[in-house]
């Protein structure tokens, strides 16, 4: 049986992940494709998912107080505990699609280094450990929802209320400008530099529809999957 494919979507806080996700599984199953999906960090059913959680509610200090080594360590655990149910769906040929993955690391925490030489060895240091270390599954596809930041706080806000944030509206990523500034510059960087596929959602500083944005995104993934036949 072939390996199927594991896609990521991407994005900052409020671009749409959740709701992207689930139109693209639908699409794949409506095409006759199996498709598997997992959201991360698992916040209520991972031992390092509800760590995860304790570190965005500012349990263990603000954002730039925490290494970006440290934090990154704990959503890698987090990924690490579903490492299995990847790595079989993707032996059944299933389409596997992850809200989130290591690519959160490659933007968020990788936004807290200014130095481009530290940088570059954060980059490297979190791909052993998580390709070579924890032996992951690496994606076939990435696809990063550009959203402005100014846009996604406000997004952010009508989230419906998480547990683990013990009823703030904002954890302490979405909650810190400077954070997602930096972060925003990252994912720029990162993008280029592990050619994923840049997704536009915005014009005129207003976000576009979800069904535009979720037909941008299967055109893609479409082309995808055709090249890989």
């Amino acid at each position: 049986m072939e390996r199927g494919k594991l896609i990521i979507i991407e994005g900052l806080d409020g671009s749409g992940k959740t709701v992207q996700t689930e139109f693209l599984v639908n699409r794949l199953k409506k095409g006759g494709f199996r498709v598997a999906t997992f959201d991360f960090p698992q916040y209520y059913t991972n031992f390092f998912g509800k760590m995860v959680g304790r570190y965005l509610s500012g349990e263990f200090g603000a954002s730039k107080q925490v290494s970006p080594y440290l934090s990154s360590i704990l959503y890698a655990l987090d990924r690490f505990e579903t490492k299995e149910k990847i790595e079989k769906a993707l032996k059944q040929g299933k389409i596997v699609v992850c809200n989130r993955y290591t690519t959160s690391n490659q933007t968020h925490q990788a936004g807290k280094i200014e130095s481009p030489k530290e940088l570059k060895k954060f980059l490297s240091w979190l791909e052993q450990m998580e390709y070579q270390i924890f032996k992951i599954p690496k994606p076939d596809l990435v696809l990063f929802l550009e959203v402005p930041y100014q846009i996604g706080q406000k997004l952010v806000d009508g989230k419906s209320k998480r547990a683990y944030l013990k009823g703030a509206k904002r954890d302490i990523h979405e909650r810190d400008k400077n954070h997602l500034q930096s972060a925003q510059k990252a994912a720029k960087k990162v993008a280029k530099l592990y050619g994923w596929i840049t997704i536009k959602c915005f014009k005129n500083k207003k976000i576009l529809a979800k069904e535009v944005i979720a037909e941008k995104v299967w055109q893609t993934v479409r082309k995808n999957l055709e090249n890989r036949k």
